[in-house]
């Protein structure tokens, strides 16, 4: 007989409210180079990608949900200072409810690939058009502890777009800068320990002015690995 699946964190939890923990082979870490973050800079990188190691491919798991494949989209808008493109899930989503995402979700059986099931994914959420994004390439798979093996897809997209979400399933869309995601001053570990099991994870707390938004992970632990690719 197996034991239950540990529950994935105590009532009431709050991850803002979760102790730091040591950073951990941070030490001495920069952030990339500035034209690394350029439309140019980018380009180059997934066209000859660098040799580099993920940091982050698996969550301990605490879900008994069956896997499942699924894909997101990592939107980076060229503005002259770029940023990324966010999601804030509604409350009564089944998984990761009220937190910050990229816009994804499973792949269906009419997705010829990943890729397809984030561009269509990205469409049902926020309503952002396939003709405004141009997909760069794919970052290593990222298997979260409900269970989805994530397909992260990392495309520009053309300011001047104009957003659609889908009430049932997004709250609220936001842009965050690209160099602040991508500074490692930025990126804090966090954890506790809940019936035997140490949970951690990575969070990068962004004040837009008018609130925080509190970016953590599955979320960030795809934006370190992405820090990794860009700094390598």
């Amino acid at each position: 007989m197996t034991s239950p699946t540990p529950s994935r964190f105590p009532p009431a939890f709050d991850p803002q409210q979760g102790p730091l923990l040591p950073a951990v082979g941070s030490e001495g870490l920069r952030p990339p180079e500035p034209r690394r973050l350029t439309e140019q800079g980018l380009r180059a990188l997934f066209a000859h990608p660098p040799v580099w190691t993920p940091e982050l491919l698996r969550e301990k798991r605490f879900s008994d949900r069956a896997p499942a494949q699924a894909a997101v989209l990592l939107p980076l808008v060229m503005h002259p200072r770029p940023t990324l493109l966010l999601t804030q899930r509604t409350a009564h989503l089944s998984t990761h409810s009220g937190q910050i995402a990229f816009p994804g979700g499973r792949l269906d059986a009419s997705d010829a690939d990943a890729t397809a099931a984030a561009l269509r994914e990205t469409h049902e959420e926020i309503g952002l058009e396939a003709h405004w994004i141009e997909v760069l390439g794919q970052l290593p798979e990222y298997v979260t502890g409900t269970a989805f093996t994530v397909t992260p897809v990392v495309a520009l997209v053309r300011p001047g777009f104009v957003l659609r979400p889908n009430p049932h399933e997004v709250d609220d869309v936001f842009e965050v800068p690209l160099d602040f995601l991508m500074d490692p001053d930025n990126h804090r570990r966090q954890g506790f320990e809940w019936e035997g099991v140490l949970r951690e994870w990575y969070a990068m707390p962004y004040h837009d002015g008018a609130r925080e938004r509190f970016i953590w992970g599955a979320t960030a632990g795809m934006l370190r690995n992405f820090y990794r690719m860009l700094s390598a």
